[in-house]
């Protein structure tokens, strides 16, 4: 009757490890496969479909816990991610949040401080307002940093239509590459009426 009982609750702990672990988290919660199937056979009496000693079958419950709780702890950081990342493109929808986001990422990503900031901010004022949905009808640039053509922001992300971090990221990868700073693309426009 142990025995069983020991069976019962390993097999109970393997169909909630598979069923946890073919979930597949997206951006509208977790999504199952159709096809997942978990079958517990009935087997005749006296076919042992897992034969362990109870010390085994305590080792193996535990490991399969263990293993389900690290599933769970990854899978919560995961969502944590998600959500930041959300949270920082719906804030960064309106000027105050892109202007926000920019000059965090100036800081973390390449080391520049207020002054490039200053620089960018009069940069991308004039472009676009901060504005992601900001399209040029002549010229086709679009977004924040006025992407032209609007295709090139591909290279940092798929979704510069509708995210703009995604604008903002390559607006400052264009600057670094391209300019090096954001005073001196800031220079090149007071020059050019563009950069």
């Amino acid at each position: 009757m142990k025995m069983r009982k020991t069976l019962l609750a390993i097999w109970a702990t393997i169909a909630t490890l598979l069923f946890v672990t073919s979930a597949q988290p997206t951006a509208y919660g977790l999504e199952f496969p159709m096809t997942t199937r978990l079958v517990l056979p009935d087997a005749p009496a006296g076919t042992a479909l897992l034969v362990v000693a109870p010390s085994t079958a305590t080792a193996l419950s535990a490991s399969l816990t263990t293993a389900l709780n690290t599933r769970r702890t990854v899978f919560s950081s995961e969502i944590a991610l998600v959500s930041s990342m959300s949270l920082a493109v719906e804030s960064a929808r309106k000027p105050m949040g892109a202007k926000r986001f920019a000059k965090e990422m100036m800081a973390t990503e390449y080391g520049w401080g207020e002054e490039q900031y200053l620089c960018l901010n009069r940069l991308w004022t004039k472009e676009s307002h901060w504005n992601y949905q900001a399209r040029n009808p002549r010229s086709g640039a679009h977004g924040i940093a006025q992407a032209l053509p609007a295709s090139k922001m591909d290279k940092v992300g798929t979704d510069w239509r509708t995210n703009p971090t995604t604008q903002i990221k390559w607006g400052l990868l264009y600057i670094s590459e391209r300019y090096d700073s954001p005073c001196a693309a800031w220079n090149k426009w007071r020059r050019s009426n563009y950069y």
